[in-house]
C-alpha cells in the first residue's frame, strides 16, 4: 500500500454524533478527543510521518459561549494528556494557528508541550488550534512586510517557497491527503495553501466512529488515484 507521508483530517460531526445518541454536544467533543489518540497511533504504525488535524478553527469562536467554555476546558485537558501520549510513543507535537488569541495559561501549556517533544522522532502530529488559513496568510503576509521593509528579502526573492517559510506550517511538508468525516464537502478555511495539490476524501462517518478501518479506506482511495495525471488509475 502507498501510504501517504502527510495527512490532513477535518474533525467534524462530534456534536451531531452526541446528538443522534442523546448526549449533550460536549460528549461528542469528548469522545472525538479520544479518538484522536487512537488514530495518532493506528496512522503511524501505517507508515504516516505527519498528521495535521483541525481542532479549533478561528470561526468556532461564534459558537454559543457554553460550547465555547467546554472546548477550551478540554482543550487544557488534552494538552496535559497529549504531554504524556507525545512521551510514550516519542511524537513530535507542534501547535499551528495564532495561539496570541488564546489564553495565557493555556499559551504556556503549548509551549510545555511543544518544547518537551520537540526533539521526538515518531510520527510529527499537529494540532490547528484558533486556526483559519486567511488569517495564517494575512500574518504571513505581515511578518513578510517586515522583512521586505528591513531589507531580510527582496521583491525578486519572492517565491511560493519563501511564502510558504513565513505559513504556520513552515518546514511541514504539504499535506499528500485531506480527510474530512461526517459528510461534508467543503474545506472550511483549513490549509487551503497548503491543499493545493492534495487529494480530497469525505466520509459521512462521523469522528467518534473513525476507525483504523475507516483510515484504511481512505488511504487504499488514495492509493487508486494516479498522481501523475489525475483521475483513478487504470486497472
Amino acid at each position: 500500500m502507498s501510504v501517504p507521508q502527510h495527512i490532513a483530517i477535518i474533525l467534524d460531526g462530534n456534536g451531531r454524533w452526541a446528538k443522534s445518541k442523546g448526549m449533550p454536544r460536549n460528549y461528542g467533543h469528548t469522545q472525538g478527543a479520544k479518538n484522536v489518540e487512537t488514530i495518532c497511533e493506528v496512522a503511524y504504525k501505517m507508515g504516516v510521518q505527519y498528521l495535521t488535524v483541525y481542532a479549533f478553527s478561528t470561526e468556532n469562536w461564534t459558537r454559543p459561549q457554553d460550547e465555547v467554555d467546554a472546548l477550551m476546558k478540554l482543550l487544557r485537558s488534552y494538552m496535559k494528556t497529549c504531554l504524556k501520549t507525545a512521551k510514550k510513543n516519542n511524537m513530535c507535537v507542534r501547535i499551528i494557528g495564532d495561539k496570541t488569541g488564546l489564553d495565557e495559561d493555556l499559551q504556556e501549556q503549548i509551549r510545555a508541550l511543544e518544547e518537551a517533544s520537540a526533539g521526538n522522532t515518531g510520527l510529527h502530529f499537529q494540532v490547528a488550534l484558533n486556526y483559519g488559513s486567511r488569517d495564517e496568510m494575512i500574518r504571513a503576509m505581515k511578518k513578510l512586510q517586515v522583512d521586505l521593509a528591513a531589507g531580510a528579502v527582496t521583491e525578486d526573492m519572492l517565491t511560493s517557497e519563501l511564502f510558504s517559510s513565513y505559513l504556520d506550517t513552515a518546514g511541514i511538508p504539504d499535506p499528500d491527503l485531506l480527510i474530512r468525516t461526517s459528510g461534508e464537502l467543503r474545506l472550511s478555511n483549513f490549509l487551503l495553501w497548503q491543499l493545493a495539490y492534495s487529494e480530497f476524501y469525505f466520509t459521512d462517518v462521523p469522528w467518534p466512529d473513525f476507525t483504523a478501518e475507516e483510515l484504511g479506506r481512505a488511504i487504499e482511495a488514495y492509493e487508486n488515484r494516479d498522481r501523475r495525471y489525475g483521475g483513478v488509475k487504470d486497472v
